[in-house]
């Protein structure tokens, strides 16, 4: 036999060449036998095969072993590792500064990047460290290669390697050779990563590195609506998430003047924007995305309520967009009080005169509901329990119509000081809070600190007892650079739209967001919902805030203040944790802080927002955002394909017990992931490796709202719940009104089809979902519910 090498050379078998590959490759790997690797890729020889199809076969050979032995992932992350640098090389590219000057050849790199690497690349070239690569495991891996790493435009080869990526990252976010260093470092070491467009489009002809995207509700005409498609198609073309805000336009039954015919509503100027977004699809890299904002006192909100439903009339339906209500307190207290609540046609409102609802909040709000409301203008009423209980349904029913209060948002919101700066919707995702207006795209940059590298182990192998403590001083390093990042990128960022560029040079907002909570508590072994845990979850999120807002107030004395400090909180010495009640610890430095602020201001408007970081965190190794597991061992579906997902931490603990035996893994498999019915793993461990499914969600919720004292934005916060019914919801989102929460994400939930399983605590039981009693448990004492406990 012979094989074809990648430059089209055929040359004879030889077995020992593949055995010699896999078996170098395995260095280090103790716990890995490169013989089944190898044996599994000679299986798959015929006369004629590629290099490349054997290489592959190695890989996928070491990634099914995965749920075996986890390190088996790592050796399928350095084979791939081996493909990227042979592909690359295979272009005459051997140092950094010759990927950048490839990259700009073929039209892919701007003349910045192309400049500062050309007078730094000397410097640049000794600093690549690629024995960092070992420390990615297959799937980060793989989602860097398929997704991020630079393509030839024709051939589709990668140009650059996983460490020649983070540093042009680095070389296009950074003024100068040391700041560029030293943001190499952190993202290469995995401590810090920016967000996905960042990522994508760093150092490239079009620099579109935010995130997210707000735009206000159009006006209630035919030009603005058709300019709002277009924003949002600009926006999304250079990977923008967004969130649109509907209120303003007129109900279903609305007279239209001009041609003295009727609306339809808003359900279908929504399906011509759910065919947008599914059509500018961002060239590939991840799916066009949006969520749209109503608020529930619109007459149209019962028919918003269904866009997400999989059956009835299918030119109603926009399985492409996201759902979310911006719900008023007001709202929240007639349900609590099983009131009647009043819905309204906003063109009719403005015909009488009425103020625009949706540019009021608080008591101006409640006054000029109820004004609105005693002058006959509602379009009709209904139940507010019952219109609740149908949020619920939605919620239950596809996961979307996400509960985010708008109250809260407003009030604890550093931008809204002056009355005519309001927020009126969050993003795709939630975590960002901004003020919109007709002539204001809100704008936010992101990026992600992974906690997980942020720990120091005091001894290997310890399974009970102390096990390390959290690293502050690393992690206030890591704030500090990360703040001076993100801010970078607001002067650096491609604007699609005037509206964008013009609000964020106004407010400078950034979100600084965290990853790999959950990798904390395994490192430390404490349970999720423990009291330590929820004491370190509130230290990190006050040290995060603090170190941000030093690092801003830094910025604004090298840079200046940003334009609009005058009209924020900050400005007269409040900051966010003022507005939920709290009291910080260490309260003299804060003293001095706040001193430093009214004297030289904040570079940035906003500056905490924690993101969903799915992809980044599969990069970086570490579990999402601020998150539970979901199970021990599962397989997870992505646009870079399959992968099978082992809790790396505790097969290491078993091992440890001699218990990581094949019986035991099926055991694990066979209950979906979770080890709670399984007596021979100790009990300390069985509650230190619960599912979120195991977790109670009071704890989740507590905890956000422990955290929140020190988010000037908010948080991307899923709810879980294994068989969801309404009243569990009602009681749930009730509680979450009441702790004072800004916004909630998804809520997620197990198909209905899977056979119940015993777990520890309470568990969530199935039944029908039904729209009927909207209120289950006392409202007075939701401890009293099981979705609650």
């Amino acid at each position: 036999m012979s094989v074809t090498k990648r430059s089209g050379r055929r040359e004879p078998v030889d077995l020992n060449k593949i055995v010699r590959a896999v078996t170098r490759t395995c260095d280090g790997l103790h716990a890995v036998d490169p013989m089944r690797v190898a044996t599994r890729t000679i299986s798959g020889l015929y006369d004629g095969a590629s290099t490349r199809e054997l290489d592959e076969l190695s890989i996928r050979t070491a990634a099914l072993l995965t749920a075996e032995e986890p390190e088996y992932g790592r050796l399928a992350a350095r084979l791939l590792g081996n493909v990227i640098e042979k592909e690359v090389a295979g272009i005459e590219i051997h140092a950094f500064s010759q990927s950048v000057v490839r990259g700009h050849e073929l039209g892919l790199i701007n003349d910045r990047l192309l400049g500062f690497v050309q007078a730094n690349a000397r410097k640049l070239n000794d600093a690549i460290d690629d024995s960092l690569n070992t420390r990615f495991d297959y799937f980060g891996l793989r989602t860097l290669y398929d997704r991020y790493l630079l393509r030839h435009p024709t051939a589709r080869t990668v140009i650059e390697t996983p460490q020649q990526f983070f540093l042009r990252i680095a070389c296009a976010l950074s003024e100068d050779i040391g700041d560029a260093l030293a943001l190499y470092r952190r993202m290469a070491m995995l401590d810090y990563l920016p967000s996905s467009p960042t990522l994508f489009n760093a150092g490239t002809t079009h620099e579109q590195l935010s995130s997210c995207f707000l735009l206000d509700s159009p006006e209630d005409s035919l030009e603005s609506i058709y300019k709002r498609y277009m924003d949002v198609a600009k926006l999304s073309k250079f990977s923008g998430g967004i969130g649109l805000g509907y209120t303003r336009i007129r109900s279903r039954g609305s007279l239209i003047r001009s041609t003295n015919g009727l609306s339809n509503g808003i359900v279908p100027w929504l399906k011509t924007l759910d065919a947008s977004v599914a059509a500018v699809n961002q060239g590939g890299k991840r799916k066009g995305a949006a969520c749209v904002y109503l608020e529930p006192w619109h007459a149209d909100i019962e028919e918003f309520l269904e866009l997400r439903d999989n059956t009835g009339d299918e030119a109603r339906r926009t399985h492409n967009l996201n759902l979310a209500n911006w719900i008023p307190d007001e709202f929240m207290r007639r349900v609590e009080a099983d009131a009647e609540w009043s819905l309204f046609d906003p063109a009719t409102l403005m015909k009488a005169g009425a103020p625009q609802l949706t540019d009021l909040y608080g008591e101006a709000f409640e006054r000029a509901y109820a004004a609105a409301e005693a002058a006959g203008l509602a379009h009709k009423q209904v139940k507010a329990r019952e219109l609740y209980g149908r949020m619920m349904r939605t919620l239950a029913q596809t996961g979307n119509g996400w509960m985010n209060f708008k109250d809260k948002c407003n009030r604890a919101s550093n931008q809204t000081l002056r009355a005519d700066n309001v927020i009126h919707l969050s993003n795709l995702c939630t975590e960002i809070l901004e003020v919109t207006s007709q002539d204001e795209t809100a704008v936010c940059n992101l990026g992600s600190i992974n906690l997980s590298h942020h720990v120091e182990l005091f001894s290997e192998g310890l399974v009970h007892g102390e096990a390390g403590r959290f690293d502050f001083d690393k992690l206030a390093e890591t704030v500090r650079l990360a703040v001076r990042q993100l801010d970078r990128v607001i002067d650096l960022n491609f604007y699609p739209i005037e509206t964008a560029r013009r609000a964020n040079l106004r407010w400078r907002p950034v979100g600084l967001g965290t990853m790999g909570l959950q990798d904390v508590f395994f490192k430390l072994r404490l349970p999720f919902d423990s009291e330590a845990a929820r004491r370190l979850s509130r230290e990190i999120a006050e040290s995060i805030y603090f170190h941000a807002l030093s690092a801003s107030n830094e910025l604004a004395i090298e840079h200046g203040k940003h334009p609009s400090f005058g009209d924020t909180r900050a400005a007269h010495g409040e900051l966010q944790f003022e507005a939920w009640g709290v009291v910080p610890a260490q309260a003299e430095r804060w003293d001095g802080l706040r001193q430093r602020i009214a004297e030289h201001g904040l570079r940035n408007s906003l500056l905490i927002a924690i993101a969903p970081t799915a992809t980044i965190a599969s990069i970086a190794g570490c579990y999402e955002c601020i998150e539970p597991q979901v199970s021990n061992l599962f397989k997870r579906e992505t646009l870079s394909g399959d992968f099978l997902v082992v809790n790396r931490y505790l097969a290491d603990e078993l091992k440890q017990l001699g218990l990581w035996t094949p019986e035991l893994r099926d055991r694990i498999k066979l209950a979906e992931g979770s080890i709670q019915g399984i007596a021979e793993i100790p009990e300390l461990l069985r509650q230190v490796y619960r599912t979120v499914w195991e977790v109670p969600m009071r704890s989740l919720i507590d905890m956000a709202a422990e955290r929140g004292a020190f988010i000037d934005q908010s948080q991307s916060l899923n709810l879980f719940i294994e068989s969801p019914n309404i009243g569990q919801l009602s009681s749930m989102y009730m509680y979450a009104w009441k702790r004072g929460l800004k916004t909630t994400y998804y809520l997620r939930s197990r198909p209905a089809t899977k056979i119940a399983k015993t777990t520890v605590g309470s568990a969530a039981t199935a039944a029908p979902v039904s729209t009927g009693d909207a209120i289950a448990c006392s409202l007075e004492s939701p401890e009293s519910c099981e979705a609650c406990q």
